[in-house]
C-alpha cells in the first residue's frame, strides 16, 4: 500500500463509506479509531461505500494510544486547519500515515500541539468557511501523495 489513510474518531457515517470507497480506488489502507458516532454496520457507512466494503483493507482501532503504540514510528502527516504549511509541503512516502481527525472539531489539541512540525492544512481562499468536507480533504490529500509518489 502507497498511502494509509487514517480517520480519528469519525463520526459521519457517508463520509467514512465515501473514504472507504476512496481507499479503495487509491490502493490505500484505511485505519479507523474509535470511538466511532456510529455503528460500522450503519447501512449509509455500506451504501456509501456500495458493495466495495468487503474489498476494503482495514484496520480498526479500540483508541488512539492503541493506534499510535502500534504505528507511532511511522512517517506520518498530520491534516489540520490549525496546519501552517500547506499539504503541498508534505514530504509524501510510501507507506506514510495521514492522518485526520473527526468532523466535528478535527484533531485533538492533544494531537496538534504535539506535532506541529507534521502539521499540514489545504489552503481555503474564503474565510466564510472553517474547513472543508472530510471526504473531500482526505481525497484531495491523497491524490496529491499519489501523484507525487508516481
Amino acid at each position: 500500500m502507497a498511502l494509509n489513510i487514517v480517520l480519528i474518531e469519525p463520526e459521519i457515517p457517508n463520509n467514512t463509506g465515501n473514504i472507504g470507497r476512496l481507499s479503495l480506488a487509491a490502493g490505500a489502507h484505511l485505519h479507523l479509531v474509535k470511538p466511532f458516532g456510529f455503528e460500522l454496520t450503519d447501512k449509509r457507512v455500506k451504501r456509501a461505500g456500495l458493495d466495495y466494503w468487503q474489498h476494503l483493507s482495514l484496520t480498526i482501532y479500540e483508541n488512539q494510544a492503541s493506534f499510535f503504540e502500534q504505528n507511532g514510528d511511522k512517517p506520518m502527516a498530520f491534516l489540520s486547519s490549525k496546519g501552517t504549511k500547506d499539504h503541498w509541503s508534505i514530504d509524501y512516502e510510501d507507506n506514510m500515515f495521514l492522518v485526520f481527525g473527526k468532523e466535528s472539531v478535527g484533531l485533538s489539541s492533544e494531537i496538534t500541539e504535539k506535532y506541529t512540525d507534521r502539521l499540514f492544512k489545504i489552503p481555503m481562499h474564503s474565510e466564510h468557511i472553517r474547513s472543508l468536507n472530510l471526504a473531500n480533504a482526505v481525497s484531495i490529500v491523497v491524490y496529491e501523495g499519489l501523484r507525487r509518489l508516481k
